[in-house]
């Protein structure tokens, strides 16, 4: 049986905690304004105040992925 001498070889390589923060912090703080701008605003109690602006521009989504608005 032949086998690659690539086999076993294989090493994984490790990563810095401190490289993978900054981004895994961005990657939830992101996750969370659109989770916000998508399931939670609602036009009248809107952080941004009464308007239906971001909610008219997610509606559609909104609907997909199963959030009820009216």
């Amino acid at each position: 049986m032949m086998t690659s001498p690539a086999i076993g070889q294989v090493r994984p390589v490790p990563v810095a905690v401190s490289e993978v923060l900054p981004w895994l912090i961005g990657a939830l703080v992101f996750g969370l304004a659109l989770y916000y701008f998508v399931g939670i605003d609602e036009g009248a109690t809107s952080v941004f105040g009464n308007t239906m602006v971001v909610h008219e521009l997610v509606h559609d989504a909104r609907h997909f992925l199963g959030f009820p608005c009216h």
